[in-house]
């Protein structure tokens, strides 16, 4: 019997040049982004942080779910619990701090230098084992069953009246990093954009990977890649593990700054709003889902604003750029790709 084929090698990394050719909207994007509290400050209105902070923590998750959505072809609707999950272990550690009680016979914790990586530790394990059962499945299967584990984690976190219930956990304790306080406004917004860039840097280069290349290629054709000798459940096991974790951070951050979290943002429609993002966004590059988040919440926090109706015109934006802008709004922005081209 011969020995497997090797799966093809990665494409040779493109010039400096090229890369900041292609990838010129979201660089300009996030130098944008850091001058928003010069111009909340300039306006006297210092809503617009808080706005454009909700932003980029939703762009986190959506950015995560694109990695499996738009480069493993995994339609995920339980990214909202994986969120959820990161954001209530900040909240119930910073709980026990504060009622100077345990948890499982150990100490609370306000500090998110041990908090944070918890929660991405809780999500990436809840990912890791819904991913064991969800990914022997496809399709609509497939879609259906990670509904169904986020649904089970909703109720689960409204079953916990300990923690609040239906109505919420609210962080009463003064939450730090390892003694460095991030939470003023203007501080916790540059540490969420910071790691927003850290992590589309870590994608891009995750994508351009062996790694991403067989993740790819298992979602165009996966019997090709059986028959390459490639086990694919290993690569999108553990594709599913790293989208659930960067959620997870992102949930944590979401728990920072609002000071307050719900089960209401471990519900199914949260799923279906990251899903709208990363398509609204483009799904064929890592970034796409960032200006995705950006127009969703803009639209989100403007439009009721003029129309008691706003869901109306929202959902005909949605339609009309799904309709006239099949890769979402990086063709619009000229960075977009054809069917065949290289997504990065």
């Amino acid at each position: 019997m011969r020995d497997p084929l090797p799966p093809p090698a990665p494409p040779a990394s493109p010039s400096a040049g090229a890369l900041l050719a292609a990838n010129w909207p979201i660089l300009l994007g996030l130098a944008l982004l850091a001058l928003v509290p010069t111009v909340a400050s300039a306006l006297d209105n210092p809503f617009y942080i808080r706005l454009f902070t909700r932003a980029v923590i939703f762009a986190m998750v959506a950015v995560s779910l694109n990695f499996v959505l738009g480069f493993g072809g995994l339609v995920s609707l339980m990214h909202a619990s994986l969120f959820g999950v990161g954001a209530y272990v900040v909240a119930i550690l910073a709980h026990h701090d504060y009622e100077s009680t345990t948890l499982f016979g150990f100490a609370g914790a306000d500090d998110l230098a041990i908090s944070i990586p918890l929660a991405i530790l809780a999500s990436a394990l809840v990912a890791g084992l819904s991913g064991l059962v969800s990914l022997r499945t496809s399709g609509s299967y497939f879609i259906m069953i990670t509904l169904a584990f986020n649904q089970m984690l909703y109720y689960f976190f409204v079953a916990l009246q300990q923690y609040g219930g239906e109505d919420g956990l609210q962080i009463l304790g003064n939450l730090h990093f390892a003694g460095l306080q991030i939470t003023q406004r203007v501080t916790f917004f540059y540490v969420t954009l910071g790691v927003l860039a850290v992590l589309l840097l870590l994608f891009a280069r995750l994508v351009q990977s062996r790694f991403g290349v067989i993740l790819r290629a298992t979602a165009q054709n996966e019997r090709r890649v059986v028959a390459l000798g490639v086990p694919p459940l290993r690569y999108k096991l553990a594709a599913f593990v790293i989208s659930g974790a960067v959620a997870g951070l992102a949930g944590a951050l979401w728990a920072t700054g609002q000071g307050f979290v719900s089960p209401s943002d471990l519900s199914w429609v949260r799923s279906g709003d990251y899903v709208v993002m990363a398509v609204l966004g483009g799904m064929a590059r890592v970034w796409g889902p960032v200006f995705g988040a950006l127009l969703f919440v803009l639209l989100e926090a403007f439009l009721p604003s003029w129309t008691d109706f706003w869901q109306l015109p929202f959902g005909l934006v949605v339609i009309l750029i799904v309709v006239f802008l099949r890769g979402g709004l990086v063709d619009l922005l000229g960075s977009g790709t054809s069917g065949k081209g290289e997504r990065t």
